[in-house]
């Protein structure tokens, strides 16, 4: 259907065709060819660097390159999901990519599942990735953050464990992927957890060793034998990873850590705070009261201890192992804490990054730890008991006799006072005996031993590690043109929606196999400062002189009616 190059297509399908050519012609008016604008950042992250070394398909109509360039074309033209193809006009992305049309929905999910057979040249692939942009970035790769984010299952395929998510104040099914960002919240790499075993077994047994191989720019044995102060580098994280004894165990490896202080304690007296200047990720500078103190925590470990009071007289405690840095950097970095959540948010919103890619489900390992199901409804159970008793004293304690109180009164009182110890001393052996109950059935328990009601299978994670590497490439990719426009834009968000704005808008497409050239002209947008900036990024693109995958054409970009 909607195909013109008929002959190849055939020769394709009887085995004598390795790829189709790539080949523009001269169009009008293609819808959402703003994309192309992306190509050059697109390729300058490493879209297409290692694909032929990793990735192969058998000889078919549809070359290796253009499935990657179209799944980043899609992200950023924000198509949710494959399925949205079957609304989208195959011929006109087809034209965007030098063919005919683009492969339908089954096709592109067949190709799918051959690129990601070998999941292990796939997580080869995105580590590569991940250590070159933090070789790219050595001072981003410094201070790093890591964070949890849960992506909600509805489906019916299998019955995931609930956890708790944030930003819906309910336990849900879901997988946690746990995502490691630089302060200005460019993603490096995640890590996928089916069970999730908490933010501390990740780190070490996941997250860490990958950091101390692949953060560049480390000091040597010799740098941090002369400096006991001195640290390899520097993690972020909420209060999920407060653990004095993985603070201990991380400075021992020389990796520092900023935190928010599980148990502040009481307020510091006023006077200790005193206003600093604190550089905030996105250079702004910021005003704000702020206090440091040296503490020592349950396990003995000596670490700083940094408040921010607000105006409302709130005080937000943070400890760090970072023995070096002044007060004002290590709060700057823990503030950043929002790059990461914001984020999160984006790829939500713009991205689809909890959207799924494919409809199949794996077996867990037999030696896997999961929470016990018997454990988990004894502790409902107990946790209730705890609230009703919590209420039942609170009421026990506000009945006081009215000082003039008839006799009647009185003995009603002491009637009410004894049903209620009554009962609290009741609810009181219940709850003991529900804790001991839990404390027998122990919490965790291994996947085999499980009864065959509780069992669950995890989410396939293949198609989905794939696509979210390539969103990760396409979201870089549009943080670089948004760098591009922020020079004739003054603020972040503006530029944001520009580039989405123009990833949107229609282009008209000229090749010039003379001079080798394809300009894509760029259909002029609303507003007179947007146009501005719109010529600005086309010169920057221009200037790379990019070369469209698979031919020799030199990409041109111009707005319409500009010369």
């Amino acid at each position: 259907m909607a195909t013109t190059r008929s002959l190849e297509r055939l020769a394709a399908a009887v085995g004598m065709l390795e790829s189709a050519r790539i080949e523009f012609d001269l169009a009008q008016d293609v819808p959402a060819g703003g994309v192309l604008c992306a190509l050059p950042a697109l390729l300058a992250w490493g879209l297409l660097r290692h694909t032929r070394k990793t990735f192969a398909l058998p000889p078919g109509f549809y070359p290796l390159e253009t499935i990657f360039l179209l799944l980043s074309f899609l992200a950023l033209a924000r198509i949710a999901s494959l399925e949205q193809l079957r609304y989208e006009p195959p011929g006109e992305w087809g034209k965007l990519v030098g063919l005919d049309r683009i492969p339908e929905v089954k096709t592109l999910r067949a190709k799918l599942s051959l690129l990601c057979a070998d999941e292990e040249r796939l997580r080869q692939w995105s580590a590569t990735l991940a250590q070159e942009w933090m070789a790219g970035e050595p001072e981003s790769a410094g201070v790093l953050y890591v964070d949890g984010h849960v992506r909600v299952y509805h489906g019916q395929l299998t019955q995931l464990p609930r956890r708790y998510v944030a930003r819906e104040r309910l336990c849900l099914r879901g997988t946690t992927d746990y995502w490691v960002n630089a302060m200005d919240g460019q993603p490096f790499f995640v890590v996928t957890q089916p069970v999730d075993p908490g933010l501390i077994q990740v780190l070490e047994e996941q997250i860490v060793p990958r950091l101390l191989a692949e953060v560049p720019g480390q000091p040597t044995q010799e740098q941090l034998d002369a400096n006991p102060l001195l640290h390899r580098f520097v993690m972020v994280f909420d209060r999920e990873g407060y653990s004095p004894e993985l603070f201990a165990r991380l400075k021992q490896q020389r990796i520092a850590v900023i935190s928010y202080h599980k148990f502040p304690g009481e307020d510091w007296p006023v006077e200790e705070f005193s206003q600093s200047t604190v550089r905030l990720v996105n250079g702004e500078e910021v005003k704000l009261e702020t206090a440091e103190r040296g503490v020592r925590l349950s396990n003995g470990l000596w670490v700083r201890e940094i408040r921010h009071r607000e105006g409302s007289g709130h005080q937000t405690s943070m400890l760090a192992t970072d023995y070096i840095n002044p007060l004002t950097r290590v709060a700057g970095r823990m503030f950043a804490r929002w790059c990461q959540e914001n984020f999160f948010k984006y790829m939500r919103e713009h991205y689809s990054l909890d959207s799924l890619i494919e409809y199949e489900t794996q077996p867990l390992p037999e030696t896997t730890r999961v929470v016990n199901p018997a454990w988990r409804e004894l502790d409902r159970q107990a946790r209730r008991q705890q609230a009703l008793l919590t209420r039942e004293q609170a009421q026990f304690g506000g009945l006081n006799l009215p000082t003039q109180a008839s006799a009647e009164e009185a003995v009603r009182h002491e009637q009410q006072k004894g049903q209620l110890l009554q009962s609290i001393q009741q609810r009181q052996s219940q709850l003991e005996s529900l804790k001991a109950e839990r404390k027998a059935a122990g919490k965790h328990v291994l996947w085999k031993d499980l009864p065959e009601k509780d069992r669950f299978s995890q989410l396939a994670t293949g198609k989905k590690h794939l696509v979210d590497t390539i969103k990760l490439i396409a979201y870089r990719a549009e943080t670089s043109l948004v760098q591009v426009l922020r020079e004739k834009m003054a603020r972040t968000d503006d530029a944001r929606a520009l580039a989405r704005q123009i990833f949107q808008s229609s282009v008209d497409l000229q090749p010039d196999m003379e001079e080798k050239t394809l300009t894509v002209k760029l259909h002029r947008l609303s507003f007179q400062a947007h146009d501005q900036a719109l010529d600005h990024l086309c010169q920057e693109l221009t200037q790379t002189e990019t070369l469209f995958p698979g031919t020799e054409l030199k990409l041109v970009f111009r707005p319409v009616g500009s010369t």
